[in-house]
């Protein structure tokens, strides 16, 4: 039994543990030098900041420890009962020693004997004092959680309230000194951590004031803690830069849509209530006499209501209610809906209005984190449109590449804790990205050879009398060759769906289908739709148009007022939800999971299932609870494909996936010989895999003669042309 079985039974249990922590731990059961502890309990209690809530996963991790250390602790209990040799900390010779009276009843060194006669240094109190203050120091530190999520989390711990952060983040003072300054970020070299995890070390931030970045990376590189670090300035952004970070849904309450959109804008909220007062103050002084003091108050009044005046006009606050209603009409909200109260609407509506607010408020660096991910196709095609006027500085993190195609002007790459910029769309990025790695390639491949082919000619050659000095000197170049790091190799994903039994048609087919809720409230009228194995059909429209409804009206879940849907005896249908995460269970590993769904494999059949979504080694085994937001999506398709469906409907199937892995899901949907229904926002997306394109609206589903791209122009040229 070694340290690395110790070390491999804490993976196992507690997968995300870092790995410095498990080391140590193995280390200190191991290792004699903690024979005088109680070595499980030390290593319980450490582990407890570890384990959290599973308090059955620790037990049974203790109880297997005990086991594999059983041999051992029982030699330290023996080893413990024997005499111990004590160590003198002073040579003695005991011929000329003075003994006490009292060595012969204690253990250990007589300091009173060795020391006599010297007096004392140490203050008995003050080191009393001093450990107890380390002993408090090392309970905190034991009680206190092991991962320490950013200073960020403060502002949520703390309850502050939008209207509070905005103000700390954007002081009012700092937009009067902000006029010919430069809005461009340039900062040299910054470090980025989120707890223990270093995200950035020693990176450059280059933002020109009027360009539109769009920042990409795997998921997991740290792109949103990045996003949030400058959010909250904790990277050194300067004071006269406003900011504004669209992360978090509104907090729903009786405010109506477009007043929140109007108060989102601190400053000029502020200015105009201030303008209301100062408007009050003159009406009360008008009707008062022509003393000084009441001039004098009049003047000082009508300064400063002049001072706000130029500030409103200067951010155009009158145009504010016009602004707020067209940015809302945008983003899918009819006039009807201006007027709900903001507690009326679902979480991705009131994502929605979070970035209408952001957008009102015109920052000078505004942050999106996946904003399509909220959004309909409808909304998106609006708001690239919108962007790509920007005036100011954006930073975008987007997995949609006709998105940043639309809208980047510049790409920033980060991974390898740096940032890499990159002139152009993401289009261009990867062109140039793709040439600059075949160089990097070619290089060392070349720098290889030559090294090969060095020391090659050493070997051949070094103790051959007539060839010494030249292999001498071949010796002295190659050590002067500076050392070289392989490029990076770009990790490759791969999805694979099993190839599915023919079945004769119809497969599935809707028959002048009518759905509604209740017949006063009909969604959908008269719909004829045909599914085969060789459909690849993508649905488009506005949210809440009845795109997902549809798909559940043809998986049976929901029936229909009228009509009828046909579906063959022997079809299978996968479904990928919308929501797919809230059908996982995040106390089991997938490997349990497609267990409980599908029983009757081994384990290892259930983990090679996995490993076709890129969910392999201890990945599968441990709880999907912890899993991100990507790998819950993996697992939900590996759970899809064992049904071995014949046709598979997809309902925003592209949500937290990151660009590498998305290849490989429509590369995989290319090559599967099933049928393929998706709703999805992401024009890529729907252009590899679907031939048809069918929009649901006004009560129906129609197909649409041209692609996607024409679409979008519709879409945004008939929201312009409304008044």
């Amino acid at each position: 039994m070694s340290s690395e079985d110790i070390a491999e039974e804490i993976r196992t249990s507690f997968p995300g543990t870092e790995e410095v922590i498990v080391q140590y731990l193995a280390g200190y059961l191991i290792d004699d030098a903690g024979e005088e502890e109680d070595v499980l309990y030390v290593a319980q209690e450490f582990l407890k900041s570890v384990a959290g809530d599973n308090d059955a996963i620790l037990e049974k991790l203790m109880l297997r420890l005990g086991d594999l250390l059983e041999d051992q602790l029982n030699t330290r209990l023996k080893n413990k009962s024997r005499p111990k040799l004590q160590k003198l900390d002073k040579v003695m010779d005991m011929s000329k020693s003075h003994l006490s009276n009292t060595i012969a009843l204690s253990e250990g060194v007589d300091l009173e004997s060795i020391n006599k006669g010297k007096a004392s240094r140490v203050d008995v109190k003050k080191l009393e004092k001093q450990e107890a203050k380390i002993k408090a120091k090392i309970e905190k530190r034991s009680r206190r959680d092991l991962y320490e999520g950013s200073k960020l989390l403060d502002a949520h711990r703390k309850q502050q309230t939008y209207e509070e952060l905005f103000m700390k983040i954007n002081p009012l003072e700092a937009s009067s000194g902000s006029k010919n300054k430069s809005k461009d970020i340039h900062l040299p070299s910054i470090d980025v951590n989120f707890g223990s995890n270093r995200i950035l070390s020693g990176a450059t931030l280059t933002l020109a004031h009027g360009r539109r970045y769009g920042l990409i990376g795997r998921n997991g590189v740290g792109k949103s803690t990045l996003l949030r670090q400058i959010a909250m300035r904790e990277v050194p952004i300067p004071a006269h830069i406003t900011i504004l970070f669209v992360e978090q849904e509104i907090v729903g309450d009786d405010t109506i849509a477009i007043d929140s959109v109007l108060k989102a804008d601190v400053w000029r909220d502020h200015l105009m209530k201030e303008q209301a007062l100062l408007d009050a103050k003159l009406a009360e002084l008008e009707v008062e006499g022509d003393d000084k003091r009441f001039e004098d108050a009049r003047e000082d009044l009508s300064s400063r209501l002049a001072e706000v005046h130029v500030r409103l006009s200067d951010m155009d606050a009158a145009s504010g209610p016009a602004r707020a209603a067209a940015l809302l009409a945008g983003l899918g909200f009819d006039e009807a809906d201006q007027h709900r109260p903001t507690r009326s609407f679902s979480g991705g509506w009131r994502m929605r209005l979070a970035l209408a607010r952001a957008l009102f408020v015109k920052p000078a660096l505004l942050l999106l984190d996946e904003p399509s991910n909220h959004i309909d196709l409808n909304a998106l095609a609006w708001l690239e449109d919108y962007l790509q006027t920007w005036p100011g500085t954006l930073l975008v993190v987007s997995h949609d590449r006709a998105f940043l195609d639309a809208v980047a002007t510049d790409i920033v790459h980060q991974h390898s804790g740096r940032l890499d910029y990159y002139k152009g769309n993401f289009t261009q990025f990867y062109s140039t990205k793709s040439e600059r790695d075949r160089n990097l390639r070619k290089e060392y491949d070349t720098q290889m050879e030559y090294r090969k082919h060095l020391q090659a000619f050493i070997d051949r050659w070094r103790y051959n009398a007539n060839r010494a000095a030249q292999a001498q000197m071949k010796i002295k170049i190659l050590e002067k060759l500076p050392d070289l790091q392989p490029p990076e190799q770009e990790e490759t994903e791969q999805f694979k769906f099993p190839e599915t039994d023919k079945i004769s048609p119809p497969l599935l087919q809707a028959n002048d289908v009518t759905f509604g809720y209740s017949p006063d409230k009909v969604i959908l009228r008269h719909v004829n739709f045909d599914v085969g194995l060789d459909s690849r059909i993508a649905m488009v429209g506005a949210n809440g148009a009845g795109k997902s409804t549809l798909i559940k009206v043809l998986t049976g879940e929901l029936r229909p007022l009228e009509g009828h849907v046909t579906r063959n005896g022997r079809l299978r249908v996968g479904y990928f939800a919308q929501h797919h995460v809230d059908t996982l269970n995040p106390a089991m590993s997938p490997v349990q999971f497609l267990a409980s769904k599908f029983p009757g494999k081994g384990e290892q059949e259930y983990r090679s299932h996995l490993g076709n979504f890129q969910i392999s080694g201890m990945t599968g085994l441990q709880p999907i609870g912890t899993l991100s937001g990507g790998q819950k999506s993996r697992v939900a398709f590996a759970l899809l494909s064992l049904q071995k469906p014949h046709i598979l409907l997809l309902d925003e199937p592209t949500n937290h996936l990151d660009i590498e892995v998305l290849d490989a899901l429509m590369l995989a949907l290319q090559k599967w010989n099933g049928g393929v229904i998706i709703i999805s926002h992401d024009e890529r997306f729907i252009t590899t895999v679907a031939d048809q394109l069918w929009v649901c609206g006004d009560g129906t589903v129609t197909k649409f003669g041209g692609d996607v791209q024409s679409y979008k122009n519709l879409i945004v040229s008939n929201i312009k042309a409304k008044p």
